[in-house]
């Protein structure tokens, strides 16, 4: 599992720059850490929070620059927006990653063990982006595209593991949102229900269908969220776009991937409380399942994840936390994570 520690200015006070009107404000974070896939890492991460319109209908923005480098001479770049046009007609998200690094594989299906480790190495591109209109009422309507692409997969193991090898895909769908979050990084009330139907057109072709919806209640500064997650592909997608448990944004607890099929159900809560000061605490926990087809969910093959961890609010303007969790997860699986906002 990849553990992350930030430089101790980070969990202080972190620098803050925003420009004259308010507009813009960038917390640049110096990273430090050591990840078992790569060895000891130095890097940076910086938080971009902007509102250029000067309305009551537009919710503040967000962006996020990530630059890894490691000693082994393997670099990760990562970028994440989430934008709201004037008045909130247009919204587009989207997420660029390229990375040089090895990862680990187990295999497909729920029940792959520890012992069925690999260890290979690959060249990543993702390119993720969506651009949806307001069709009103906050629900907005639009397409999507994503390309993914997996080169120099080595060392290969034909015998074992034939799927692990170079590849590619490219495909558009169609998106549905409905979001009505007060704050998109560290919301406390609203719901949010994202519906992605696509297609990939490339040599391999399968459909893809990712559900996600969440609710937010907060009383007397204790919020309370919930989230139901579905990832389903059909017809003989890639490895690489499988559906895969695990990770700081979907199930805490679990190496992203350690899991990985067709589908994907989870269902994840959390409470999180101001505690003093800055600071908050959190609770978290979930079950989940990874199934090759419907018919074959089986309740004995159900993962659980629990966790806690400590908030610190970095922004107050924009409500905005240093996040720090551990997590734990059944057959000996954990993870620690720090990052900008919450996990959902």
């Amino acid at each position: 599992m990849i553990r992350r520690l930030f430089i101790a200015i980070a969990f202080l006070l972190p620098i803050t720059t925003t420009a004259k009107d308010k507009k813009i404000s960038i917390l640049p974070v110096p990273a430090f850490g050591y990840a078992p896939e790569t060895g000891t890492y130095i890097g940076a991460v910086s938080l971009f929070t902007f509102n250029f319109y000067n309305d009551s209908l537009t919710r503040t923005s967000n962006a996020k620059l990530e630059l890894n480098y490691t000693w082994r001479n393997q670099i990760i770049v990562e970028t994440e927006w989430n934008y709201f046009f004037k008045n909130e007609g247009w919204f587009t998200k989207g997420r660029l990653h390229f990375s040089k690094f090895p990862d680990r594989y187990y295999g497909i299906g729920a029940n792959t063990i520890e012992t069925d480790e690999y260890l290979y190495n690959s060249n990543r591109t993702i390119v993720d982006a969506h651009i949806l209109k307001n069709t009103g009422n906050r629900l907005f309507a639009g397409i999507g595209i994503k390309h993914i692409g997996f080169r120099n997969v080595t060392p290969l193991n034909e015998t074992k593991y034939p799927e692990l090898k170079d590849n590619k895909s490219t495909g558009a769908g169609i998106s549905l949102l409905k979001d009505t979050r007060d704050n998109l990084l560290t919301p406390s009330k609203g719901i949010y229900i994202s519906l992605y139907s696509g297609y990939v057109f490339t040599k391999q072709q399968y459909a893809e269908l990712t559900f996600d919806s969440r609710y937010y209640l907060t009383h007397r500064k204790v919020t309370f969220a919930v989230r139901w997650y579905n990832d389903l592909n059909f017809n003989n997608a890639p490895f690489y776009d499988l559906a895969l448990m695990g990770g700081d944004k979907y199930i805490r607890g679990f190496y992203y991937g350690r899991y990985r099929d067709n589908h994907l159900s989870t269902l994840q809560a959390e409470v999180r409380s101001v505690f003093l000061w800055r600071f908050g605490l959190a609770a978290f926990g979930g079950l989940s399942n990874v199934y090759s087809s419907f018919d074959r969910f089986a309740v004995n093959n159900v993962k659980y994840n629990a966790g806690a961890g400590i908030r610190f609010l970095i922004d107050r303007k924009e409500n905005i936390n240093l996040r720090l969790d551990y997590a734990v997860g059944s057959g000996n699986n954990s993870g620690f994570y720090i990052s900008f906002g919450e996990a959902f």
